[in-house]
């Protein structure tokens, strides 16, 4: 009896299970798809909300907005608690000037990502 036939069906399943798999891993980490204000955008001075979405739920109590701002001062944003599972919402009060908010985006899954978005605020 030869074991060939066995083997060659033990590859064939962690094959097909690699297929199931790998799409799932591809996915875990959380990745910004749109935001509120965007890359390089501009928006008006005074009380705005800034919204930042992502391709997967997201863990708001360890994911975190810093905003740096004209002053050069980092300042850590809270988080809306009503913002969509897959988002994170705050709120800032904006004067004129060129802006960075940096984000940390904890998945679900245990994934952290991070980047950058720079804007400008401009007078009403």
């Amino acid at each position: 009896m030869t074991l060939r036939p066995y083997f060659i069906s033990s590859v064939r399943l962690a094959a097909f299970g690699m297929l199931l798999v790998l799409p799932k891993l591809a996915l875990a980490h959380a990745i910004l798809t749109t935001s509120t204000p965007a890359p390089g955008g501009t928006i008006a001075s005074g009380h705005q909300t800034l919204v930042f979405n992502y391709n997967s739920r997201i863990d708001h109590k360890r994911s975190r907005l810093t905003l740096t701002g004209p002053g050069g001062k980092p300042v850590i944003l809270t988080v809306t608690p009503a913002s969509a599972t897959n988002a994170l919402d705050a709120e800032a009060d904006l004067v004129p000037g060129s802006y960075t908010l940096r984000w940390q985006a904890l998945a679900l899954d245990g994934h952290i990502t991070r980047g950058d978005v720079p804007f400008t605020v401009v007078e009403k």
